[in-house]
């Protein structure tokens, strides 16, 4: 069973991919992929120090991953152009990976902008993990230091909640406790492999 996972920032979706690995599914994380595919030495940070230059290189020669967020993230042709390079390199992880798993696997892929990718048809099930926004912007103003301006900023340049739950077939509700949470995905799990 192929499934997508996907939640807006600061959702708490990396905690419930967690939780579905502890429980059993295998996880094919899109953001780990696409760090895997730019790290030093790979063919895929070469083409991004080609097409950006070697500016975006710390000075141990990897890749600096918060200017080129700077870079790329209000200036939509700089992102598509980095889209470019990594998003074929991660399909191409990512069926390596697929092809390891075994025939009665839940295979998880833990996709943050899965709503925007347009891509939920590709999956037999879809996952979001959903909180409001103000819940969102408190976990970053806390957990990561952000001005509730950044925060909001972060959240507009996302798919609203309502294109999220559009594509759900299974909403995880993450305003509760851990056990709550942990309850939640186990539920979501029985269903789908029940």
């Amino acid at each position: 069973m192929k499934v997508g996972l996907t939640g807006g920032i600061a959702s708490g979706k990396s905690t419930v991919s967690a939780l579905l690995a502890e429980q059993g599914a295998m996880i094919i994380d899109a953001d780990a992929l696409a760090r895997e595919v730019v790290a030093k030495g790979t063919p895929g940070l070469a083409a991004v120090v080609a097409e950006f230059g070697d500016t975006l290189l710390t000075a141990d020669g990897d890749l600096d991953r918060p200017a080129m967020g700077a870079l790329v993230f209000n200036d939509e042709p700089a992102r598509r152009r980095l889209e470019a390079i990594i998003h074929p390199l991660v399909f191409e992880r990512t069926v390596e990976l697929e092809a390891a798993a075994g025939p009665d696997d839940v295979v998880v892929h833990d996709i943050p902008l899965l709503a925007e990718s347009g891509r939920a048809d590709t999956f037999d099930a879809v996952l979001v993990v959903h909180v409001p926004e103000d819940v969102q912007v408190e976990r970053m103003v806390r957990d990561r230091g952000w001005t509730e301006a950044e925060a909001r900023s972060r959240i507009a340049a996302q798919a609203s909640p309502q294109e999220r739950l559009a594509i759900a077939t299974h909403v995880i509700d993450n305003t509760g406790t851990h056990e709550d949470l942990r309850h939640r995905v186990a539920e979501v799990l029985a269903e789908l492999v029940g």
